[in-house]
């Protein structure tokens, strides 16, 4: 049976990997060990991890995965049943935003644990928005955002601009070859948040979209990250089964940012403040209270940012 999952597997990842080079150098190192009988013990869960594993060893793709299925809810719903499953999941965990609070010394912070896309989590997002609006600084935490939808980052980003003028992100799709561009919206629900300073916490476990939250704001000099290098990873993927209860996930596509020309993929984002995750806030924090007491001139403001300074 492992001959025809990894054969599968395979398949699939030489069709639909935007690498095609690497996607076939991969799979040639893993038929030679498929012929050396190297799978053959491994159930699913242990052969998902080896491959993914194997994969990794030659694409330097932490995107690119082998795994079970969630056979607790994939044997049982249909494609449609598991999406609205998903939509479920994410109203009740807020479209990701797990905190939101006005700080001593009027500054904004935003906890962001997911990036839902526009289409889903656009009302929350406006919402969370709206209510950091009036805020001296603003502070988004993404140090334990595991990603989401690349035009969710876009929605999320366009708050910090002025208009629809901001090239963000490219997106290049290997089954099409078309590249899709993405802008700043020209419209957004609520106030945007300009003219004030803006700190991103990163940590190693920051990934994907909240990976390109990041990129995209230091790219555009809008933004100061505080922490560490994220994770590495930039391509966007689809969902392939292999069995009812075993799937790749491949990157089909890549980002190419307009002003660096590249992306994040293998690197991470690197910080502009290298400190340790767990420093992250107060560093940020400590920098967004000074700023409030050189700016300021509210006196109930000042006297809580000299507070919480101290």
């Amino acid at each position: 049976m492992s001959v025809e999952l990894v054969e599968k597997a395979l398949e699939l990842l030489c069709g639909n990997y935007i690498f095609a080079d690497r996607a076939q150098e991969a799979a040639d190192a893993i038929r030679v060990r498929l012929a050396a009988g190297a799978y053959d013990q491994l159930d699913e869960e242990a052969l998902g991890r080896r491959l993914t594993a194997e994969l990794f060893e030659v694409c330097q793709d932490s995107h690119l995965r082998v795994r079970t299925r969630s056979a607790d809810l994939r044997e049982a719903l249909t494609e449609p049943e598991i999406d609205a499953a998903r939509r479920e999941q994410q109203r009740l965990t807020n479209y990701g935003i797990a905190r939101v609070e006005r700080l001593d010394g009027n500054v904004g912070l935003l906890d962001l644990r997911f990036v839902a896309s526009a289409g889903v989590g656009g009302r929350a997002i406006a919402a969370a928005m709206e209510l950091v609006s009036q805020t001296h600084a603003l502070i988004v935490d993404l140090r334990k955002n595991r990603g989401g939808s690349p035009d969710g980052a876009v929605f999320w980003t366009s708050y910090f601009f002025p208009d629809g003028e901001t090239h963000l992100n490219s997106i290049f799709e290997g089954a099409t070859g078309r590249t899709r561009q993405f802008w700043s919206h020209a419209w957004l629900p609520g106030e945007r948040y300009l003219d004030r300073p803006l700190y991103l916490l990163t940590s190693g476990s920051t990934f994907s979209a909240g990976e390109e939250f990041g990129y995209n704001l230091k790219a555009q000099g809008r933004a100061v990250l505080v922490g560490e290098t994220t994770k590495g990873g930039a391509h966007p993927t689809d969902i392939f089964p292999i069995s009812p209860t075993f799937e790749i996930t491949v990157p089909v596509a890549r980002a190419v940012n307009p002003v660096t020309g590249g992306n994040w993929e293998g690197v991470g984002v690197e910080p502009d403040v290298a400190v340790p995750a767990g420093e992250a806030f107060d560093v940020a924090y400590r920098m967004a209270l000074q700023h409030v007491l050189a700016t300021a001139t509210a006196p109930a403001v000042l006297t809580e940012a000299r507070s919480a300074l101290e």
